[in-house]
């Protein structure tokens, strides 16, 4: 780009608003639903609850959705309906959000965290066999779909179900990614083709909103029931699973209606109809939002494809059709002369919002006190490179030229 046209693209864009790294895309048929939902008689644990559940489990494959709170209540909820708890280990790549790991280190199992890939970011088979290596033994493995692309399913599972492990796909940013497996037959993340359980969330910057909101699918239907109890306080109005008799049932022999039992103490990770109304609006719109997604994603990798190797996109996997949540790019800041932080600041200033996705886990202060010093070289550097610009389903093809034009002026590409 030549000096004067940069120039003439910064002032363009001082007097543009400020585009954030991932927003909501909220339309009037989503403020019906919610307004519909206000006007009526139930708030929460009514029949909006139970419709967003088979809408989400009938878009993704599964035979039961369980929503709850969020993707964090989900991760949790996941840990308690596998019962891993204290005396179990699971391995979590160090590249992810900290619920990955805490959520189910708060139901007592310790975490091996694994190495990724340097450019993808994805856990591969061979850093699954490391940490278990590593660790001796391990449960179950929390797999995640970093910025909404699956890794080699195939291969992890084979690895995970040599060693008896459990699966748990974190896919709180891949609703709507496909795994095309080695057959070439493809499946939709959350149908649970290479896992036990699938975990969603519906946080305003990933696919579908709900203001705060998440998910586990599964096939098992006792699975199912056990994540229902994981999710309402432990709480059954089942007569099939009473104890207490004498209490639960009358003279000649009926349930009690207002009884319950506590059949093991839970939280309240309850989801309520208004989260629910909006996300079967949102839900119905998916397939829009993720097509306005990749062609964002398609504008963004050939604007900067002619600037690697100091500027390079993530690196894409060959067995998945994403559903990109976050667009990361790889930069080589030593090279390029100026430090991320810098770089930010500057992207700001013209009103481009930007993200790091993320500080690896295992060198968070909690977890390196708990586990000691852990030597992760592919996630050191994915962190190292990584920088994440804006991606929403509210974006066109011209903003990210807006967000791009604006990161080669300031590398000086």
């Amino acid at each position: 780009m030549s000096a004067p046209a940069l120039k003439q693209a910064a002032a363009g864009e001082r007097r543009l608003g400020f585009l954030p790294y991932g927003r909501q895309v909220i339309e009037d048929d989503d403020i019906a639903a919610v307004t519909e939902v206000l006007r009526g008689d139930f708030l929460t644990t009514g029949p909006a609850v139970a419709r967003f559940e088979g809408a989400l489990a009938d878009h993704v494959g599964a035979g039961h959705a369980v929503v709850c709170a969020n993707g964090t209540a989900a991760l949790h909820m996941a840990a308690r309906a596998l019962d891993l708890g204290p005396g179990t280990r699971i391995v979590v790549p160090a590249i992810t959000f900290l619920a990955t790991a805490s959520a189910p280190h708060l139901n007592g199992a310790e975490i091996v965290f694994a190495d990724v890939d340097p450019d993808s970011g994805l856990m591969g088979s061979e850093n699954l066999e490391e940490a278990i290596a590593r660790a001796g033994t391990a449960q179950a493995v929390f797999n995640v779909h970093l910025n909404g692309q699956c890794g080699a399913l195939e291969e992890i599972a084979e690895v995970a179900r040599a060693h008896h492990l459990r699966i748990v796909d974190d896919a709180c940013h891949a609703l709507g990614a496909t795994h095309i497996g080695r057959n070439g037959v493809p499946a939709r993340i959350g149908a649970n083709a290479l896992s036990d359980l699938s975990v969603f969330s519906f946080h305003p910057v990933k696919a579908i909103a709900m203001g705060e909101g998440g998910a586990v699918t599964t096939d098992d239907p006792a699975i199912a029931r056990r994540l229902m109890l994981a999710r309402n306080h432990g709480m059954s109005r089942e007569p099939a699973d009473f104890a207490n008799a004498d209490d639960a049932f009358d003279a000649q022999g009926q349930a009690n209606p207002w009884y319950y039992e506590l059949t093991e103490p839970e939280f309240n990770w309850r989801a309520n109809d208004i989260q629910c109304a909006l996300g079967l609006s949102q839900l119905a719109k998916l397939d829009r939002f993720l097509a306005r997604r990749r062609a964002v994603v398609a504008a963004y990798d050939a604007l900067l494809a002619p600037y690697a190797p100091l500027l390079r996109p993530l690196a894409r996997t060959r067995s998945c059709l994403p559903a990109w949540h976050l667009y990361a790019v790889r930069i080589d800041f030593e090279a390029a002369g100026i430090s991320r932080a810098a770089l930010m600041r500057a992207l700001a200033g013209d009103g481009i919002g930007t993200q790091v996705h993320y500080f690896p886990v295992h060198r968070q202060p909690y977890y390196a006190a708990r586990y000691g010093a852990t030597r992760l070289p592919g996630a050191e550097r994915y962190y190292s490179r990584a920088l994440s610009l804006p991606l929403s389903a509210a974006m066109t093809e011209d903003d990210a030229a807006r967000a791009a034009q604006a990161l080669i002026r300031h590398l000086k590409l």
